[in-house]
């Protein structure tokens, strides 16, 4: 490890070296523009900017610095103001009038929710971009924000597992920049791939809904796209950089975050880094719930640009948690040391229909320890420990075709994961006293999965249809298999075919309304989980779960219809989604004889006939004032097994979010008040032992403002009431069952120092 940190320094240092002695090769003479809104001609600020290779957001001003390129098409989009483009020509008249304007309005109407978590300046009002968010150690507890995602907690503060619309764990397709991927190394997923992202450099989240979004890979239920900053190149050589910190008073929890970078005309590096550290916190009763952690992040990237044409990114990162409490389960994280790196090359093309070729590398590596050995105060009839390792590694390559009416991406690529661990168990009490037992739970599995992908959005009158297709071949083995379970499964490996099809629509109704449809039939392989694990309560109740090597791949077909309406400062948009599901995998009880004496049965992963899934999620938003705006959000899942007749496990209640936001003070104090309500979940399955949860309402409260032009001060209190709830899929503790309640009233303060 220390010579791969070594070696990662050495290849830092260099890139940095090369890079300042080429700033000096490619330094021109850089111009600016100066975006202003049509009618009020204030500055548009936070809009994105592309520009051949050049990238990056307005600032305060909403001026825009570039190094002119004659050949290049500059691309616009704000979430205020829509999507457009400046053809070579527009842009140096726009370069020569030194101004442009743009008429405010509202664009983009598919399954996609985008959370937006760059850092922006101090006065960024209109995309509504919060600070804080990039203080969160675990990158899936972000997701929260939007109520059509739930997540499953095992722990107080750690290992944030997503569930959108009921679809969870392998159902779900999480990715950073479309490719790179880890998986859990825990099989009861304490460290779910969403931990394991650095929040440092990523620009937004992608929450693409339902399985249309095939480019990415097969998401059953829907993709989750973290999607990092694109490089800034600056005409001007500099240093730049960032530090926040924020402290919470429920479990003194402290977050730190921060990154130094250097950029000019072809380069942009730098180091960023994280570190958390927690202790149990309060519920609304005043009663400690054990939620104690330490996670902290170290990394390098480098984007350089070789050429007018070629743009190389690379990036390395080292993340670590210790001593994670998780009171649901029988066992604590200890340790867990991930190595995560990608590789990317990007060649722009011009003259031709090739727009753009893309081809990256990366992997993962996740070392995990769980043990028993933090609870001292509960008297233990054995000492277990759990290491295990998965290793992630991929290819891609993209290309992106122009055609005079239409868009085409289309490319390869190649995942391989893997996972290996045993667990150890001493007998501490009875007549087995000083016994140990070994269990070979991952038995060395091994999935490799190879695709072909296409989609092509193309317009027919004022209507834009996309259709996305994706071919996808599934090898899985096991390398070292236990006895036990070759005497229940005489075929280990297994190689299944997996086709995906998506197509949609999207128009204009008229000046106000729009309506898009989609329609989806896509087929995914199980998991490493649903196929090799070997013995170990991992699902909803404390039953033993055993795999199936050779259990038949899941279909989802899926509609989706969305409904919008735009008009003046109002904009609605509805969305309804309908999911049938033939051979939903699931799990069922057997007679097999359990490891643990504690467990009462072995389930085993199967295929159930058929079961359904529908819902609907509403997002509202209005300026009330020029200084006043609200919003409205709400997400429902109904979930039904159609064989038993019976609710599915682990569907979220209804969930509506309210909030009310101010800028005063000429733009600089914000502040807001959110309210949450969530109903009582009745509909459970009885079958898993799942049990209905009562419904709560939170109130929130922050405020924020700058002092100078590099110091942000942000504060606020959650939960203000003081409630007293738990989530519906937040596991019980104990086998009394036990809910694991959440936080009480948490008060929070956060410094953000940027420069320059």
């Amino acid at each position: 490890m220390k010579t791969i940190i070594q070696a990662s320094g050495k290849i830092f240092l260099a890139l940095t070296i090369l890079f300042l002695i080429n700033s000096f090769a490619y330094a021109q003479q850089s111009s600016t523009i100066k975006f202003l809104d049509q009618k009020s001609k204030e500055p548009i600020i936070g809009l994105n900017y592309r520009y051949g290779f050049q990238r990056g957001i307005s600032d305060e001003t909403g001026t825009v610095t570039l190094l002119p390129d004659t050949e290049s098409t500059l691309f616009l989009s704000h979430i205020s103001y829509g999507t457009w483009s400046l053809d070579p020509m527009e842009v140096k008249n726009a370069f020569e009038a030194k101004q442009t304007f743009r008429e405010e309005s509202f664009h983009g109407l598919q399954p996609v929710s985008v959370i937006s978590l760059k850092m922006s300046e101090d006065k960024d009002q209109k995309i509504m971009i919060s600070d804080h968010e990039r203080l969160h150690h675990d990158a899936g507890a972000i997701l929260a924000l939007n109520p059509a995602i739930s997540g499953i907690r095992k722990g107080g503060n750690f290992g944030f597992d997503p569930v959108l619309r009921g679809f969870k764990y392998d159902q779900l397709n999480v990715v950073i920049n479309g490719i790179q991927t880890a998986n859990a190394a825990c099989p009861n997923r304490m460290d779910p791939p969403t931990s394991q992202v650095a929040l440092n450099r990523i620009r937004e989240v992608e929450i693409l809904k339902g399985p249309h979004a095939l480019r990415y890979g097969i998401g059953l239920g829907g993709t989750i796209n973290y999607v990092q900053e694109s490089p800034d190149f600056t005409g001007q050589s500099g240093m730049y950089g960032r530090f926040s910190s924020m402290f919470e008073s429920n479990g003194d929890v402290w977050r730190n975050e921060g990154r130094v970078g250097f950029q000019g005309s072809n380069y942009d590096v730098g180091i960023l880094g994280s570190y958390s550290t927690g202790n149990d916190y309060l519920d609304g009763n005043g009663i400690p719930v054990p939620s104690g952690f330490e996670r902290g992040t170290f990394g390098i990237y480098a984007d350089v640009l070789a050429g007018k044409k070629d743009l190389l990114q690379f990036s390395v990162n080292r993340n670590f948690a210790r001593d994670a409490d998780f009171p649901s389960l029988g066992m604590d994280l200890r340790t867990d040391d991930t190595w995560m790196g990608s590789l990317k090359h990007t060649r722009t093309f011009t003259g031709q229909p090739l727009v753009q070729w893309t081809n990256s590398a990366y992997f993962t590596r996740v070392d995990h320890l769980m043990d028993n050995l933090l609870r001292e105060t509960t008297p233990r009839m054995m000492n277990a420990s759990t290491p295990a390792i998965t290793q992630n590694w991929g290819l891609r390559t993209e290309g992106e075709w122009r055609m005079s009416r239409g868009k085409l991406f289309a490319g390869l690529d190649y995942k391989q994961e893997a996972a290996d661990g045993t667990r150890s168990r001493e007998i501490l009490m009875g007549p087995m006293k000083g016994k140990v037992f070994y269990d070979n739970l991952w038995q060395d599995a091994q999935i490799s999965k190879t695709g072909a992908f296409a989609n092509y959005l193309f317009p027919i009158g004022s209507t834009v249809f996309t259709a996305s297709g994706r071919l996808e071949i599934n090898q899985a083995i096991a390398n070292n298999p236990a006895e036990e379970f070759t005497q229940l499964h005489a075929k280990l490996d297994n190689t299944q075919l997996n086709p995906g099809i998506s197509i949609g629509a999207q128009k204009e109704l008229g000046k106000s309304f729009s309506l898009g449809i989609w329609a989806a039939g896509v087929r995914r392989s199980g998991s490493l989980l649903e196929r090799y694990i070997n013995y170990l309560a991992v699902g909803l109740d404390p039953w033993e779960m055993v795999g199936d090597p050779t259990i038949k791949p899941e279909t989802n077909y899926e509609l989706d219809l969305v409904l919008g309406y735009e008009r003046d400062k109002i904009a609605v948009e509805l969305t309804l989604f309908g999911s049938y599901l033939d051979d939903y995998i699931s799990s069922v009880k057997t007679d097999l004889k359990p490891r643990l004496a504690t467990s009462p049965g072995v389930r085993q992963y199967v295929n159930l006939d058929e079961a359904f899934k529908s819902g609907a999620e509403l997002s509202f938003r209005q300026t009330l004032t020029s200084q006043i705006s609200h919003s409205l959000q709400f997400a429902y899942t109904y979930g039904k097994d159609l064989d038993l007749d019976a609710p599915l496990p682990e569907i979220a209640p209804l969930d509506v979010r309210y909030r009310l936001a101010g800028h005063f003070l000429d733009g600089k104090l914000h502040t807001g008040a959110s309210l949450r309500f969530v109903t009582a979940q009745n509909r459970v399955s009885e079958v898993f032992g799942e049990r209905t949860t009562p419904g709560f309402t939170l109130l929130d409260l922050d405020v924020s403002y700058p002092l100078g032009k590099m110091l942000l001060i942000k504060g606020g209190v959650q939960n203000l009431l003081d409630e007293t709830f738990y989530e519906h899929l937040s596991r019980p503790i104990g086998l009394d069952k036990s809910p694991m309640y959440a936080p009480g009233r948490n008060f929070f303060v956060m410094v953000s120092f940027k420069f320059p």
